[in-house]
């Protein structure tokens, strides 16, 4: 590989930037100045930009605890984006594996990764997706038989059959604010914690589907992709590298 792509590959700048910085004796391999932006690499050699060593990864991989506010693409020219959050990356080519809508949270994986992200995502491989989901509504049988026979959320798009489980709530009331940043309190009756399973991921997916049943979704959190679950030891915002394992795992899928 050319010094000046790996470098570029690398995001120490672009491929421009990256040969004036060679021109300008501020790479080394193996610990001699290179001029030469051609100098081809065999892959094994000890680079150095400015002094840091900038080592190559074909891949990246991420798994991000996704905040609020923040949207599921690589640019935005008005939001901040979940690659965006990542400012250890090395790879300027990093996305996010699928999407969650803007005020959902939970987990993402970014990668760099095609023919992963194409496995997790093509509806032939049915990729099991968790969430977390806090209703406007008592969750009923009824509804827990609509999203395991399937649903049709809108004239044109049907759900396939998803798991929808109920969990105890372990308060007294929930309280949230409504669209106009009033204050809403709602008793136990009124509100259901739930995880639901789905294998597909259509726009507004988890909202449309509990819409569909007269539910409101007021909270909502991604807390598995596959075999990939939700570290609890990230806050809303934080992320980490995924584990050899982790990756391992989401490849044999």
């Amino acid at each position: 590989m050319r010094l000046d792509k790996y470098l570029a590959d690398m995001n120490a700048g672009t491929r421009k930037e990256v040969k004036i910085a060679i021109r300008k004796q501020r790479v080394t391999v193996n610990g001699e100045v290179v001029r030469d932006a051609a100098y081809q690499l065999n892959g094994d050699e000890k680079v150095t930009f400015d002094g840091e060593e900038i080592v190559y990864r074909k891949y990246q991989y991420y798994m991000l605890n996704k905040p609020e506010g923040v949207v599921s693409a690589a640019e935005d020219a008005r939001h901040t984006t979940v690659v965006d959050l990542i400012d250890e990356r090395r790879r300027k080519d990093l996305f996010p594996v699928g999407r969650l809508d803007i005020d959902t949270v939970g987990l993402m994986l970014i990668t760099n990764d095609g023919d992963l992200a194409h496995r997790l995502l093509s509806p032939k491989f049915h990729i099991d997706k968790t969430y977390y989901a806090e209703i406007e509504g008592q969750v009923t049988e009824r509804d827990k038989d609509a999203f395991a026979k399937g649903l049709r959320y809108d004239r044109d798009l049907v759900a396939q059959p998803a798991d929808l489980k109920t969990l105890p709530s372990g308060r007294d009331q929930y309280e949230y604010l409504d669209e106009e940043g009033n204050p809403v309190v709602l008793e136990p009756d009124q509100y259901s914690l739930v995880e639901v399973t789905i294998h597909e991921g259509k726009f507004h997916q988890i909202k449309k589907m509990f819409e569909a049943v007269g539910r409101k979704v007021l909270y909502l959190r991604r807390i598995s992709m596959g075999p990939l679950t939700l570290d609890e030891d990230l806050e809303e915002g934080e992320y980490r590298p995924l584990t050899e394992e982790e990756i391992a795992l989401l490849k044999n899928k």
